[in-house]
């Protein structure tokens, strides 16, 4: 996996020296390239070369022989969640089996809720449904916590954490009012909470497309009706809705593909063998605001592009929303109109504030209100730019090339916009724009 550190001190040192990354280059004797893939983390200059950026930018050797040399542990934190009778436990042996072949360490939060039904604990021995999902998610918090630390220690560098269920669950059995509660009294916010996770993979309940399948018999702290477990499968999703990676695995296969597309999933996520993305575009009418406030969730987004060689696009991301936000930097690069390499890496807000040092001048800042709808399993995301009235942008992420999409009738498709440069959000930034 890549390792930033080294990156992004040369290109802080690059920066506060005034200098591109074509006069860097010449001044150590290698190519642009070179000096792009230092700084995206995907390669490491030698020694002889490390020499030379000592002498260059008056740094200490020994320091960037720790940086160059350092392995840095890695470690992936993802939620599979899903309605009752999903398979979450058949997908756990799935997942250990396929990602330890792979070289992961692979390590399990249980789900906490059935620890406190089968000890006990419930809604209904509680004072009150508050008091127990109170109870879960300080249990939750702890737990994670404590396998994140533990996970810290193990002598492999490429960790997975695999949450069965995760805290936004307990959202789904609460109104918006008794979550808030809970959030103050833990010192938490909804956005904190909700993409603390790299991934969410939602299975659907066999409820949905597999009624006969459907059982209460093989879990203790299971007893929906198939209504029942419809809508709770219904509320889990809508909880998630809002998390940059979050994918719906329904049952419109056997059980064993439905397993399959989970791993497949996971994998591209995680970029084994390499991170793609498969993403189509579509330009729209402007939508009716009031249904989507209804009907997605919310969020804005501040992008801003750095300098980057013309085979890359590197960005940086503010997302949220109410002065809560997280920090992601992206590096992308196309394979061909449908399937690009993304890299992603979450940031603190001082990495963040240290990287829009680099900024491409060239480009504004992209401002935008992005609406996360999921229809028929399917993930929208619906961006608003403030410099159109009369049009707007969805993108779609699917998991093969030619997966058909089905629209909602309130969004008013005037085409397809994939390929057509003229509608890249970088694009879009161009200071030149008309």
């Amino acid at each position: 996996m890549n390792d930033y550190d080294f990156g992004n001190l040369l290109c802080e040192l690059r920066t506060k020296s005034k200098l591109t990354q074509s006069e860097l280059a010449i001044k150590l004797g290698v190519t642009n390239k070179a000096i792009s893939k230092w700084e995206n983390g995907k390669a490491k200059p030698n020694t002889d070369t490390l020499k030379k950026i000592s002498i260059l930018f008056n740094v200490p050797i020994e320091k960037l022989l720790q940086l160059k040399t350092e392995q840095k542990k890695e470690i992936i934190k993802i939620v599979i969640t899903g309605g009752p009778c999903a398979g979450k436990t058949t997908a756990m042996s799935w997942i250990q089996n396929a990602f330890t072949d792979l070289g992961y360490h692979v390590i399990f939060v249980p789900e906490c809720a059935t620890e406190l039904i089968t000890a006990g604990i419930s809604g209904i021995t509680c004072n009150s449904v508050v008091d127990f999902q109170t109870a879960l998610m300080k249990l939750q918090l702890e737990r994670e916590g404590i396998y994140e630390e533990a996970a810290k220690t193990s002598k492999n560098k490429k960790i997975l954490i695999f949450c069965d269920r995760g805290i936004m669950d307990s959202k789904a059995y609460l109104s918006n009012l008794e979550f808030s509660t809970i959030l103050n009294e833990l010192n938490k916010n909804e956005i904190e909470l909700r993409d603390n996770y790299d991934a969410v993979f939602h299975l659907v309940t066999a409820a949905k497309g597999a009624e006969e399948f459907y059982t209460t018999e093989n879990n203790s702290a299971r007893s929906e009706t198939v209504k029942e477990a419809i809508l709770s499968d219904d509320k889990l999703i809508n909880v998630w809705n809002g998390h940059p990676h979050f994918r719906v695995i329904d049952n419109s296969t056997n059980f064993d593909n439905k397993m399959k597309k989970l791993i497949k999933e996971i994998s591209l996520f995680l970029g084994e063998p390499e991170p793609y993305e498969i993403e189509r575009k579509f330009l729209i009418e402007y939508p009716d605001i009031n249904w989507l406030n209804k009907n997605c969730k919310k969020l804005q987004i501040i992008q801003t592009y750095l300098n980057s060689n013309n085979d890359e696009e590197i960005r940086v991301r503010q997302r949220g929303i109410d002065g809560n936000y997280i920090y992601t930097k992206t590096i992308k690069k196309n394979i061909n109109n449908l399937k690009r390499i993304e890299i992603e890496k979450r940031l603190s807000k001082d990495e963040y504030l240290s990287l829009l040092m680099n900024a491409d001048i060239t480009k504004q800042q992209i401002r935008k209100t992005r609406y996360c709808l999921i229809y028929k399993n399917q993930y929208f995301e619906i961006d608003i730019y403030p410099f159109w009235n009369d049009k707007a942008i969805v993108e779609i992420e699917l998991n093969n090339e030619n997966q058909e999409i089905t629209f909602p009738d309130k969004l008013k498709v005037i085409k397809e916009v994939t390929d057509d440069v003229n509608y890249k959000n970088s694009s879009l930034a161009n200071i030149d724009r008309k």
